[in-house]
């Protein structure tokens, strides 16, 4: 077969992803990498389901199900569409659960590179995250998928049932090793996690961090009123571990959420919390903290929030836990707790709220570390290395 040859400068780039109903950082990931490639001259374009399609409770639950696991309209639809873009690359990243992932069969077959974007654990673990009755659960490692249905890891035994069978069938036909030609992790965590469990090689995997939006200024973070949490309320956040480390230290703490964040756990009447419409105003409340707590409990897969914070000169104090360790440097750039310790927690707080001119520094240096490692420029110079190497 010829060489078929690509305009570097101009490539026909087709991202593919499904759009969850609550957004989150993975959906804006995706499309903060379709706006800097537009930015640069790309031909972009962007094949798409969006979960907002199907009906809400049961009824859409069951519709979802049906879909994620034969939906010959979405394969139909996707070759129609291969057939008038033409793509030189196809950027996958989240299909679950209206988008078939048996279109990369179609990309295969027309000699089209793919590249995979994993933004969660769906690789290794059918409720995504690897965290189950507050803890790290590896039970579905292995080819164990069914421990999902056994311990009813999602809402229901139903819907656990068609998780560990969408995760079956793609791991028993390695539908992805068989078609994807290089995966990107947003941390060295997630792309070590990968090759270690889903049989994926070292060669055709990069860790590229999320961009971020670097704002021009930055603050004295030893002026903040406040330690601050942002985020979805669920429980895999550690948020009860902060408000037991918040008691404990008597630092006043605030929590943000977004409007659309889904929301399955009740905090206390005494909790100071606050729900964000906006960039804006998630802008202001970053900016307006001494320094951002994040006592996930569950192993993350970047820790945007973090990143974020860090861009306005606001340090963080992380769980050191999976990803997280790749977000920070220990007394540099953060400060790192024992993850699910609520009292090693409140004393870093403790620490923290009784030092201004350590935040200051810390958030400074982090600041500086966003800038040289979370950029759009950065991010658009290693996925570029990416896309060059499969098309190659």
């Amino acid at each position: 077969m010829s060489k078929i040859s690509h305009n570097l400068e101009q490539l026909r780039i087709l991202h593919v992803f499904n759009q969850p109903r609550s957004g989150g950082g993975s959906l804006a990931s995706t499309l903060a990498t379709i706006s800097i490639f537009k930015k640069t001259g790309h031909n972009v374009e962007t094949f798409t389901r969006k979960s907002t399609e199907l009906p809400a409770g049961l009824k859409g639950k069951w519709a979802a199900a049906s879909r994620a696991l034969y939906n010959p309209e979405s394969v139909r639809d996707f070759r129609a569409f291969l057939k008038r873009f033409n793509p030189d690359i196809v950027h996958a990243n989240e299909f679950f659960p209206l988008v078939s992932p048996n279109i990369l069969m179609e990309c295969k077959e027309r000699g089209i590179p793919v590249v995979l974007t994993c933004d969660d654990y769906h690789l290794t673990c059918p409720a995504r995250t690897h965290f189950r009755n507050g803890e790290i659960c590896t039970l579905c490692l292995n080819g164990k998928e069914y421990n999902s249905v056994l311990n009813k890891c999602k809402n229901s035994y139903s819907e656990s049932a068609i998780n560990a069978l969408y995760n079956y069938n793609l791991r028993r036909k390695e539908t992805y090793q068989n078609t994807v030609d290089h995966f990107i992790t947003c941390s060295e965590f997630t792309k070590s996690w990968i090759i270690e469990h889903a049989n994926v090689s070292p060669n055709c995997i990069t860790a590229i961090p999320h961009s971020i939006e670097i704002p021009d200024t930055s603050v004295n973070a030893g002026q903040g009123t406040y330690a601050s949490f942002a985020g979805r309320f669920v429980k895999e956040k550690g948020i009860n571990t902060l408000l037991e480390a918040a008691d404990i230290s008597k630092v006043p703490v605030k929590l943000a959420r977004n409007v659309n964040h889904f929301v399955d756990i009740v905090l206390p009447d005494t909790a100071d919390s606050m729900v964000t419409h906006g960039r804006d105003d998630l802008a202001s409340f970053y900016r307006n903290a001494r320094f951002l707590v994040f006592p996930s409990n569950w192993f993350e897969t970047y820790g945007v929030v973090g990143a974020e914070s860090m861009a306005h000169g606001v340090p963080v104090l992380a769980a050191k836990i999976g990803a997280l360790n790749n977000l920070i440097e220990d007394g540099k750039t953060g400060v790192f707790f024992e993850a699910g310790n609520a009292q090693d927690l409140a004393e870093k707080m403790r620490m923290l709220w009784e030092d201004p001119d350590l935040c200051n520094r810390l958030g400074q240096a982090g600041r500086q570390y966003a800038i040289d490692n979370w950029s759009e420029e950065v991010n658009f110079k290693h996925t570029m290395k990416v896309y060059m190497k499969v098309l190659a």
